[in-house]
Parts: C-alpha cells; sequence; structure tokens
C-alpha cells in the first residue's frame, strides 16, 4: 500500500502561510496540554501557519477524525499530545479512503514523546516542533502494520509484548507521574516475572524461544529507554529485541543498561532485523502494546511500509 503525498517546502520558502489540522488532545500531560492551548495557537499565528483546530473527546476521537478529514483542504495534519494521540492520527490517515496523504507533525506535549525523540525533539521546548513544522520540510518514514485477530493497525514507534506490555499496562495506571511511572512499572512487573515459550518468524527464519519480552521497533526509543540503538526510521526494516528468559535479579542488574542501549550486549538479548515477523505465544495469549498502547493480543502478524508516511521533520 502506497499514497500519493504532497508537498508543501516551496511553497513555505514563498512565505506563503500554510494550513493544518491542529488534532489537539486537551488531556495530554494530565491537563498540562489545556493550559498551554492558548499560547500553542499563538504560536501558529505568528509563524504564520493557519489551522484549524479539532479537540478530542473521548479515546480514538483522534482515529475518527483523521479519518474524516478531506485532505485536499489542508498542507499537513499535526497529532498535538503524546505517544497515543499520534497512534491515533496514524491510523486515522489509513482508515481515510482518500489516495491522497499529506505530511503528520508532532506535537510533544503528552507524557510519552518517544517518536517525537528520533525527530530530536523535547516535551518541554514544544516551540520547536512548530517551528519544524513551519519549515515545511518531510521526510518519509517507514510504517508498522500489524494484524491481530482479524484487525489491521499501523505504528509509526514500538509494538511489544510480555514484560514491556505488562510494563506499560501498569505504567499507564500511574501515568502521573512521567516517564518514572515506566520505571516504577519495571519494578512491579519485576516481582511477577515469568518467561513464556514463543515462535516467531522473521522473514523466512523461524525461532522458537523461551521469551522475558519482544519488543518490535521502528524508531530507537521507547519511552526513555533507548531500547533499539541501531534502529532506523526509514531503512524498510523493523528491529526486533527479544529477552530469553533470565530471574529478577539478573534482570534488575541488567536493567539500568536499557536507558543507554548497552543492553543489546548482554548474551540473554537477541536482535535481529526483518520486514515480516509473526510471533506467536505458545502457551497463552500475550497482550499487545502498540506505542504505549495496549490493543490486541496474541498471534500477531507484522510488517514494515518502508517509506509509507511523511512528517514534518528538521
Amino acid at each position: 500500500m502506497y499514497f500519493e503525498t504532497v508537498s508543501i517546502e516551496s511553497k513555505c520558502e514563498k512565505g506563503e502561510n500554510m494550513r493544518v489540522l491542529l488534532i489537539y488532545n486537551p488531556f495530554a500531560g494530565h491537563g498540562h496540554a489545556k493550559k498551554i492551548l492558548p499560547k500553542i495557537e499563538e504560536a501558529f499565528q505568528e509563524r504564520g501557519i493557519d489551522f484549524d483546530l479539532a479537540l478530542t473527546d473521548y479515546p480514538e476521537h483522534s482515529t475518527r477524525i483523521a479519518a474524516e478529514t478531506d485532505f485536499k483542504r489542508y498542507d499537513g495534519i499535526v497529532a498535538a499530545g503524546g505517544d497515543g494521540t499520534l497512534f491515533e492520527v496514524i491510523n486515522g490517515c489509513y482508515q481515510n479512503r482518500k489516495k491522497l496523504r499529506i505530511p503528520i507533525g508532532v506535537l510533544p506535549i503528552g507524557t510519552g514523546n518517544a517518536f517525537a525523540r528520533d525527530l530530536g525533539l523535547d516535551a518541554s521546548n514544544w516551540l520547536d516542533a512548530v517551528d519544524i513544522i513551519r519549515g515545511g520540510k518531510t521526510r518519509k518514514v517507514d510504517v508498522g502494520r500489524f494484524t491481530t485477530h482479524g484487525q489491521t493497525y499501523y505504528f509509526l514507534n514500538i509494538l511489544g509484548l510480555g514484560f514491556v506490555a505488562d510494563v506499560t499496562t501498569t505504567a499507564r495506571k500511574i501515568k502521573m507521574l512521567g516517564n518514572i511511572s515506566y520505571t516504577l512499572g519495571v519494578l512491579y512487573r519485576t516481582i511477577l516475572l515469568k518467561s513464556f515459550p514463543t515462535r516467531i518468524r522473521l522473514d523466512k527464519e523461524t525461532l522458537e524461544r523461551d521469551c522475558v519480552f519482544i519488543e518490535v521497533s521502528n524508531t530507537t526509543y521507547t519511552s526513555n529507554f533507548l531500547m533499539a540503538p541501531e534502529a532506523k526510521i526509514d531503512d524498510g526494516y523493523l528491529d526486533v529485541t527479544i529477552l530469553n528468559k533470565v530471574n529478577r535479579r539478573r534482570l534488575l542488574q541488567a536493567f539500568p543498561k536499557v536507558f543507554t542501549g548497552d543492553h543489546v550486549q548482554l548474551p540473554e538479548v537477541e536482535t535481529f532485523q526483518a520486514k515480516e515477523i509473526s510471533i506467536e505465544t505458545l502457551d497463552r495469549e500475550k497482550v499487545l502494546t502498540p506505542d504505549g498502547e495496549v490493543l490486541g493480543i496474541s498471534p500477531v502478524e507484522i510488517s514494515c511500509l518502508k517509506q509509507n508516511c511523511g512528517v514534518f521533520w528538521k
């Protein structure tokens, strides 16, 4: 699947105003997003970005808005929130029946902004993100597509199962604490640590492992963890990180290494690259966490759509 895209860089270079659809999650950052909305609107206006504001009211509202948008009216669509908002927007774009695709902008004002990290953006300085959108430069990036029990979804960041999914489930319950919620989730889930037998197909190679977790990455970061340090967002491959069976003590000893990416050197960790991935858990279904959401269960089929989406980039 490949869609026609539009280019707006020349328009920006001429000093002409661009128009975007700003899909805004006012609940992001535990309500902080709502407080700073007037400043964000002012920043868009000062930079000559005309925008239509669409506030989200409920889960998956962003998906519905993007799915029903007439892309011909806009030069871009902006996901303002965290990784969850971006996940909903990208899925809405793929649900849209129009063949035309417009670039996606990222305004990182949520709790989790892992994808924004790969763009070199910091949630504490969202003005940089506005400047990137105004610059009009775009980059085509890979998109992960996964199918779980007959339903197909898309992700720009990661898809995990096992321990990483359990941690995400726990962290979501205490997300008001920020990124430290994931660290606390790791500590809590370590107490309940269990491995699970898994059959994994990576393109034409099939593996059988007793796993603690499997993470499929399109980008380098998962929350503030450097999960896939060698991942490239436009190379046509997804990076797969497997943690094989370890005990609790070993897991806690190794945990700090995930902040620097050094965990990939551990003997219990295996890394691969693949375009097509199939994961089947052999003793029980496991919950999936695409881009920090909790959605779907194993078995799951995953594929990489090479450079299938345009994103505003520096």
